[in-house]
This record gives structure tokens, C-alpha cells and sequence, in this order.
């Protein structure tokens, strides 16, 4: 548990196990703090059987991803990552159908789910915001190289496209 306050009347947050899942509750006011994951969405811009991906700045930096973000409480998912590409690419990207959905736990301060959509864009990507380097490459690439991913989930997708026959 991370918080030790009540959002709303500012009591003690205790440990409640409800249903098998610990849960924070105020001893004041009884409100239940459900601790929800993060939504994330990612863009998977292939060209000539390659995927882009980005090196990271900040978290997770010198690690590579597919270019990704988090969705604003105001923001609809494919506008939160149509807005995420132009500030980590400055591309303008055309959204597809869902690739991937996934639960991530690499980091234990923030739980989240990902969606994945494959993407259309034109022009060159640029590396902006949260990324220093992007490129496109390929499976095997990925795989000979010394390149590590920031995150697990991201292996497992890459691993699908290549199963799917969408990259090299």
C-alpha cells in the first residue's frame, strides 16, 4: 500500500481483504481506495517488414520500445495515442485495429494495462520527448543485437509479429 490517507475526509487508510484482494479502506469514513492500473497505448509502425522502435530518456533510459504512452483521465484512447506519437515521433499516425492487449507488472509502483494498435504514418520519425533514437528494425535485428527493451510486454508483441508474419 502506498497511501497512508483517506482521499476524501484525510483518516487512516487500513489493509481490508475483500474477495482475496487487499484493499485500502478509512477507518473514518469507510471509503474503499481501489488502486486501478495505468492505461498505456502503443503505436507498431511497420515499413519493409521492420518495426519502429525508440530508445528511451528518463525511465527505463538507454532501453528500447515501441513508442508508447499514457492515457489522460480526459482522453480517449486512440487520441491519447495519436497525441503520444506526435509528441515522440512528431508524426502524424492513422490508427489501425488492435494488435495487443497486456497486463504489465515490470514496474511495481504502477501497474498497467497496454493496448497495442498497429499504426499508418507518413514522413521520417524523429526522436522527440521521451526517446533519444528511433529506427526501424526487424526481428532478427532485435534478436542479434545487445538491445534491451524497456519493457516485457513489448518481447511479447514483437515475438507475435514475427509469428504473424508482419516483420522479418
Amino acid at each position: 500500500m502506498r497511501y497512508q490517507h483517506c482521499p476524501k475526509c484525510g483518516g487512516h487508510l487500513s489493509l481490508e481483504e475483500t474477495q482475496d484482494v487487499n484493499r485500502p479502506k478509512c477507518t473514518s469514513c469507510g471509503f474503499v481506495f481501489f488502486q486501478n492500473p495505468a492505461v498505456g497505448v502503443a503505436a507498431i509502425l511497420i515499413r519493409d517488414r521492420k518495426v519502429l522502435l525508440g530508445r528511451r530518456i528518463g525511465s527505463f533510459s538507454g532501453t528500447w520500445c515501441i513508442p508508447c504512452g499514457y492515457v489522460e483521465y480526459t482522453e480517449d484512447v486512440r487520441d491519447a495515442l495519436v497525441r503520444e506519437m506526435k509528441e515522440e515521433t512528431g508524426l502524424d499516425f492513422e490508427l489501425g485495429d488492435i494488435f495487443a492487449v497486456q497486463s504489465n507488472f515490470h514496474n511495481p509502483a504502477q501497474h498497467t494495462v497496454g493496448l497495442w494498435f498497429l499504426a499508418q504514418a507518413e514522413g521520417d520519425p524523429i526522436p522527440l520527448d521521451d526517446l533519444d533514437q528511433v529506427d526501424f528494425f526487424s526481428y532478427e535485428e532485435l534478436e542479434s543485437s545487445n538491445m534491451v527493451l524497456a519493457f516485457p510486454t513489448d518481447g511479447l508483441v514483437l515475438k507475435s509479429l514475427k509469428d504473424k508474419d508482419f516483420i522479418d
